[in-house]
């Protein structure tokens, strides 16, 4: 393995099949081709062309591309366009290894363009009428919430939120159930919160909505990538993500999951070519008895083919190892703020609530001037969080990023707070 740039293509290229992680289980990964080592991360760094001139944390917003996706995608691209071809195949091919990555079955997934786009076919699709009651996270990112305010608004439903922050997720879930009565008809979480990271205990919460007779939604924009998911284990109903986050896959990818059992619980909304098992003018239309019914006409291939390798690429890693690795960084990361004075660390400390986020905010100074000179003078690419005026800075940390990339914030924050 003279060159392991030169593997990882071929991996990305040519991994016809994805392991699956239990997410609460990391010893059950499949045994990966390329089994990272501690001192490997210097290597997978290398992978991604980032901007030499700033630090970038901030992949809960965006995250970048490795080097073998971009290049899996550009070549789909370009030969497609050489022979003029839409690469449909290329769409059907990449269904089911990119539904075994997630925990589901290739029946159960729609490629979408982001998690906004998923979080709203299933806000749109429900069966719901005025007076009806759904239960949301107070930190949903907009993706997730304006969907349900758009039935809100439309429709005359009632959209209740709870604070998702806490110490334990017992505390979490009497919240939520609190808010239950027999209006009730579906709760969306925040797999994990945009604002502060908090990992919500996303099982308990599926059998609270079993018990209650709720459909069940999952907003995962900020977990695909992060952590191992088995998307069956959980037991949600539905689950959306976007692909430019921890995945790292091209801008503009997306999926979403639905149960099986469930599919005819969302009505289609938006449908075309493809949508269908068969129709006639003037009076028939049989959707597909598969996920793929939400969506519809040309769809971009090389997308999509991006997506598939984005999910090789870290599969290739072990996505065991990207968990433990964000911990270890984000461990390293609160264990230096927290020598410092004056300092507030908003995101839990317990292992199982959080992932590889962590925001905080210091009486010191004000958050502002923090984020201002974390960006300015120390050149961080960082994110500002003013969501329920949290009023914080959040530090996003993931494989390419390293423990000379925490000092470096550790070091820009005791500089700003004197």
């Amino acid at each position: 393995m003279a060159d392991r740039r030169h593997f990882l293509k071929a991996a990305v290229m040519a991994m016809p099949g994805l392991a699956v992680s239990g997410r609460t289980d990391p010893a059950s990964h499949v045994h990966s081709p390329w089994p990272v080592r501690l001192d490997d991360w210097e290597e997978i760094r290398g992978q991604y062309d980032l901007w030499d001139a700033r630090t970038y944390l901030n992949t809960g917003g965006l995250g970048p591309s490795p080097r073998p996706v971009l290049d899996r995608f550009r070549e789909v691209m370009d030969d497609l366009q050489l022979r003029s071809e839409t690469g449909h195949n290329l769409i059907e091919a990449a269904r089911e290894p990119v539904a075994r990555f997630f925990g589901a079955s290739e029946e159960e997934i729609a490629f979408t363009r982001n998690a906004t786009e998923g979080n709203a076919i299933v806000a749109s699709g429900l069966a719901l009428k005025a007076g009806d009651e759904i239960i949301i996270d107070a930190h949903a990112h907009p993706g997730g919430a304006i969907p349900w305010l758009n039935r809100w608004k439309q429709d005359g439903i009632v959209v209740r939120t709870f604070d998702p922050s806490g110490t334990d997720a017992a505390g979490i879930v009497s919240r939520m159930e609190d808010l239950i009565t027999s209006r009730t008809r579906a709760i969306q979480v925040s797999h994990v919160t945009a604002p502060t990271g908090i990992l919500l205990p996303v099982e308990e919460i599926a059998d609270l909505a079993r018990r209650h007779g709720c459909w069940f939604h999952i907003d995962g924009a900020q977990s695909a990538g992060m952590m191992p998911i088995d998307l069956h284990a959980i037991g949600c109903d539905s689950w959306a993500t976007s692909g430019h986050k921890w995945l790292g896959a091209p801008h503009g990818t997306g999926i979403l999951f639905i149960r099986r059992d469930g599919l005819d619980r969302i009505r289609p909304t938006e449908v075309g070519a493809y949508s269908d098992a068969g129709y006639a003018l003037p009076d028939q239309l049989d959707y597909i008895q598969t996920a793929r019914r939400h969506e519809s006409g040309t769809r971009n291939a090389p997308l999509v083919e991006g997506l598939r390798s984005a999910c090789a690429f870290m599969d290739t890693i072990g996505m065991h190892q990207v968990r433990n690795r964000g911990l270890a960084l984000t461990a390293r990361l609160r264990k230096g703020l927290s020598a410092l004075d004056d300092m507030d660390i908003l995101t839990p400390q317990a292992r199982e609530m959080h992932g590889s986020i962590l925001t905080f905010r210091s009486p010191a100074v004000p958050f502002r001037d923090l984020y201002r000179h974390l960006t300015q003078e120390h050149r961080l690419r960082i994110r500002i969080v003013t969501e329920v005026d949290l009023n914080a800075v959040r530090i996003s940390l993931h494989v390419f990023n390293s423990e000379a990339d925490v000092d470096r914030v550790v070091e820009g924050v005791r500089a700003a707070i004197g």
